[in-house]
């Protein structure tokens, strides 16, 4: 130990109101007590960029080592971690200027410079705001830094307990130039001496650190009995140091790509596509590697809660896990990182400000994945069949948010439905039904239900097939959302086939049917005021003889059922619908004409409301009363095979 070491230590006061600031960066600036790490390493692999920079013009000042790395090195009996790394060091000048001066950032400092000197090739560096050291308190309660400048000098100690004051005295640095920060840790933060916990944190933040970061892990010797109870110092490299999506397009093997979205994802299969992006030279520089997922992954079961599904990186370092300002929810299945070094950030560096450079990356990136799905759309229909079957429910959900505009158009464009003229499994698009439509025709209808084999046939699509108009079949849970919401492709409005149809001029064979059938109508709306709004006669039937329709404005009977299955059926009564009867099916005119011998025969209102019941069933909701339905149907049973029903005797 030479004198200049021991000499005595000169406390000096920091040059802000420290307690204060420090306590902000403890409890409000960090939400995670392991992001410290995550900024020392940055710092380290900073102050090595630093010297890798400054050995292109000064050789001299790598004195001969150049074997980069960032060691961690926990101490179970001291209770210290250190990390420590062989860049650019610090003098005691530098010490005293960059950690006895809150958030004043070497780094930015550093960078300001070349700058104003127009350098070229600059390094990459990370630390901005000078306030990320500081962040080692929140797992210390002593913080000692022992530096030595790569220029020369004697090394340095600074120590403080972050309460105001720090001291710094000459100090000795065995292994040369670099910097070593050791955290006396206080006893809530003993997690960070586990080496487990420490492979967890640079998996998760620095795992694509350009340097290697070793864990300097001390061991007791196994073997020979002189060797017994020895502890011997194992390095363990935790990086995988792999940053993939900076390389460009032609450097990346499919295989490595596919490797990097497993281990991303978790997905046991391939991606179904994969998406380069480098955005050079622009307003605003990025590079990005998306994946496409083949398959639904377990998150969807994450519901709108799960934002996102791309990581955010600076520089190699992870800023934001799952990033929900880089993606607009509707692409959450997408996975992937983005690596923005142009992208401002706050203090914190965990809270991205929202601006113009953020708004570009997503425009890009949303922009670059929708093209991308077009491209399959058009090119290869089987594979995007395929997607759409395990996402389609995304874009739906994505098209349904869209206020308007061409994202919304784009959005449409990539949807596909099955239809009245589409075999089970096969697809049409909105711009294939629009093409196909009658010169006549005004509107794109639809039918929402359970599944196609349940409302294939039913009553409310018969007009339509007579007419031979399409007819889309929805049948997921989002597409009432989705087509009350896209209102309109193409200037035609998307109409419900379920819904009760506009007045229309009739003829007059439709004006005497009226009148003819208005005795019974009028009975029925009396004896079914508690169930139907109302009872009339039907044009669209031609085959069924009755059918329920929701009026105008009214909640469909589909809807009603999604809103009960999401335990929201109780806010409001079920809205009554209107009961259309076909006036030239036989079971009708049967009735009429019971009617018409006897209007207060009590079957007029038993068989008026089998109509009822077989209407609900066919618009697939269930019958009120089960046993009443089956007792009314035993008896029309036993009167068409010409005995007496045990209610008439």
């Amino acid at each position: 130990m030479t004198a200049t070491a021991t000499a005595e230590p000169q406390k000096m006061q920091f040059k802000t109101e420290l307690k204060q600031l420090l306590d902000l960066i403890i409890h409000s600036l960090y939400t995670k007590k392991e992001i410290f790490l995550r900024e020392l390493i940055s710092n380290a692999a900073d102050a090595i960029d630093k010297l890798r920079f400054e050995a292109l013009t000064n050789p001299d000042v790598l004195g001969g080592n150049s074997d980069w790395q960032i060691r961690l090195i926990p101490d179970e009996k001291a209770k210290t971690l250190t990390v420590r790394d062989n860049g650019i060091g610090m003098s005691r000048d530098q010490v005293v200027e960059h950690l006895g001066t809150i958030a004043k950032s070497g780094t930015k400092a550093f960078l300001e410079n070349l700058k104003q000197a127009e350098t070229k090739d600059r390094p990459e560096l990370i630390g901005q705001f000078g306030v990320g050291f500081y962040a080692s308190f929140m797992a210390a309660e002593r913080v000692t830094v022992v530096s030595q400048s790569a220029a020369g000098g004697e090394a340095v100690r600074w120590e403080s307990d972050g309460q105001g004051e720090y001291t710094v005295t000459p100090a000795e640095r065995p292994e040369g130039r670099g910097t070593d920060v050791t955290l006396h840790l206080r006893e809530d933060a003993a997690e960070f001496l586990s080496s487990w916990r420490l492979r967890e944190i640079v998996k998760k933040y620095s795992d694509f650190i350009e340097h290697p970061v070793v864990l300097a892990e001390a061991k007791e010797a196994a073997g020979e009995a002189a060797d017994a109870g020895k502890t011997e110092v194992k390095d363990e490299s935790l990086n995988s140091r792999q940053a993939i999506w900076l390389k460009s397009k032609s450097d990346v093997k499919p295989e490595d790509a596919n490797a990097f979205y497993k281990q991303l994802s978790h997905d046991y299969d391939d991606p179904a596509k994969t998406i380069h992006i480098s955005a050079e030279g622009g307003a605003v520089e990025f590079k990005a590697l998306l994946f496409l997922p083949a398959k639904r992954g377990l998150d969807w079961m994450s519901g709108p809660e799960k934002k996102s599904g791309i990581d955010l990186y600076v520089r190699r370092v992870l800023i934001q896990h799952e990033c929900e300002e880089v993606v607009p929810p509707y692409l959450r299945f997408v996975k992937g990182v983005v690596d923005c070094a142009d992208l401002p950030l706050n203090v914190s560096r965990e809270t991205l400000q929202h601006n113009p450079v953020l708004a570009k990356v997503k425009s890009n990136l949303t922009n670059r994945v929708l093209k991308t799905l077009e491209e399959m759309r058009d090119g290869e229909r089987d594979a995007y069949v395929a997607f759409f079957k395990e996402h389609g429910q995304y874009l739906k959900e994505g098209t349904a948010q869209e206020w308007g505009g061409k994202e919304k158009e784009r959005l449409a464009d990539l949807l596909l439905f099955e239809s009245t003229n589409t075999k089970p499994g096969e697809y049409t698009t909105l711009e294939k039904y629009v093409a196909g439509m009658k010169a006549e025709q005004k509107e794109i209808h639809y039918l929402v239900g359970e599944s196609r084999g349940m409302i294939e046939h039913s009553p409310y699509l018969e007009a339509f097939r007579e007419r031979g108009e399409e007819v889309l079949l929805l049948v997921d849970p989002i597409d009432e959302f989705l087509a009350s919401s896209l209102h309109s492709y193409k200037d035609k409005s998307l109409t419900a086939v379920d819904r009760a149809e506009a007045k229309s001029d009739e003829t007059d064979e439709q004006k005497k049917q009226a009148e003819a059938y208005a005795p019974l109508l009028t009975a029925l709306k009396d004896k079914l005021a508690t169930d139907a709004a109302d009872v009339r006669l039907s044009r669209r039937l031609k085959e069924s003889a009755a059918v329920l329709v929701a009026g105008e404005g009214a909640m469909s009977a589909h809807m009603e059922r999604l809103m009960a299955r999401m335990g929201r059926g109780g806010e409001a009564p079920p809205a009554k619908r209107v009961l259309e009867l076909n006036p030239d099916h036989p079971a009708v005119a049967a009735v009429k004409a019971l009617h018409a011998a006897d209007a207060a025969d009590p079957r007029v209102e038993a068989l008026g409301r089998l109509l009822y019941d077989q209407a609900v069933i066919a618009e697939g909701s269930r019958i009120a009363d089960p046993s009443a339905f089956a007792r009314r149907l035993n008896d029309a049973i036993v009167t068409a095979a010409g005995a007496v029903p045990v209610a008439a005797k």
